[in-house]
């Protein structure tokens, strides 16, 4: 008996000693997403057997959200997911499904400040000021959210100022290696640098993302953009909510050898509006460049439209059906990338649209 206390009084003893550990949460959604993509090409050239015609996909995914509470503001979050667009598998005969970590980030909460650090995630769906930075030909239909999965690696830092909050980030866009011809510091780097304060029931937060270094993007391979806007919002009653962003990007500097002038300027204005669960937006984008290798004046169009129906929600999760409508239209040439010059071409005079109807499932927990 005396050993048993014995044996009782030293695990109690041992536990009280032990560190403690971080409250970790684990959240997450599933998705399964039936699409059908009308395409439209109106140049004939465009318009054969290379480019895909009206099809049918069956899509899925399976994000996983864990969040560790370490005390006194401290936080670690990552999203565990596959490493695809949009994180999304097709259904097909040889489809395999791996996870991959999408983000992950830790910082402080303070009670006027923050910090954090790592794959930091972006909310670009509701900002498009890095689709244009980054897809400065292309910046319709969330190009960012779904080629990039939405995060960045980077270091930020918020703290409040007067009636609203600046937010800072230092970007690292391209982390190229320690070959003979890279410097210490030759890695792309960007700043993006904004400021959200309300004046009423009004939202305004005007924003620039520079680069700091000359860095790669869909349109060259060595320019350093830089991007600024800002967007104005407005709840008008208990379910409605409308938003006006408007973003200009533009370069104009020389190429590597300092021989041939680079220069675009592109732009994105965008109208949003939330009815309950209706959610609907329009994007219109226009792009001229001058390059050593194409000039291009092109212009786009692209319509969001969805209904967000729940069909069951309580304390440990929810079920919802999501008829979606996502309609593309652009005109004046289409990029194609040319391998053996390692940059884009244009081919001018085509006109290009794509509906897609989809249904989502999903389910969050």
């Amino acid at each position: 008996m005396k050993k048993m206390l014995s044996l009782v009084f030293a695990l109690v003893l041992l536990a009280q000693a032990a560190p403690a550990s971080a409250s970790i949460n684990f959240s997450g959604d599933a998705q399964v997403r039936m699409r059908g993509e009308f395409r439209d090409w109106e140049n004939e050239d465009w318009s054969n057997n290379e480019h895909p015609k009206d099809d049918l996909k069956y899509m899925y995914r399976l994000r996983l959200k864990a969040s560790a509470d370490l005390g006194d503001g401290y936080f670690a979050k990552a999203l565990i997911a596959k490493e695809a667009p949009g994180w999304f598998s097709t259904v097909d005969s040889g489809d395999s499904f791996t996870l991959g970590v999408s983000q992950l980030y830790f910082g402080r909460m303070m009670e006027n400040s923050h910090y954090m650090m790592g794959r930091l995630p972006l909310n670009s769906l509701n900002n498009p000021i890095f689709d244009l930075t980054m897809y400065p030909d292309m910046p319709l239909e969330i190009p960012v959210f779904l080629n990039n999965n939405d995060r960045i690696f980077g270091f930020n830092y918020g703290t409040k100022i007067g009636s609203g909050e600046l937010n800072t980030t230092l970007c690292i866009l391209d982390n190229r290696s320690d070959r003979d011809w890279d410097e210490l510091l030759d890695d792309s780097y960007a700043l993006h640098v904004s400021y959200k304060t309300n004046i009423g029931n009004v939202s305004i937060e005007p924003q620039i993302l520079a680069a700091l270094t000359d860095g790669g993007n869909m349109v060259a391979s060595s320019v350093s953009p830089v991007t600024f806007g800002g967007t104005i919002s407005s709840t008008l009653n208990d379910d409605t909510h409308v938003s006006v962003s408007g973003f200009y990007t533009t370069v104009d500097e020389m190429d590597s050898d300092d021989s041939t002038p680079i220069e675009y300027d592109g732009y994105l204005i965008r109208v949003k509006a939330t009815h309950g669960p209706v959610v609907a937006w329009i994007d219109y984008s226009n792009y001229e460049a001058t390059t050593p290798w194409y000039n291009a004046d092109t212009s786009g169009m692209f319509i969001w439209g969805q209904y967000n129906w729940k069909v069951y929600e309580s304390s440990m999760g929810s079920f919802t059906l999501s008829p979606t409508v996502r309609y593309l239209a652009f005109e004046g040439g289409q990029p194609e990338w040319d391998s053996n010059w390692g940059h884009m071409k244009y081919f001018d005079g085509m006109e290009y649209s794509r509906l897609r109807t989809e249904l989502w499932a999903q389910v969050t927990f």
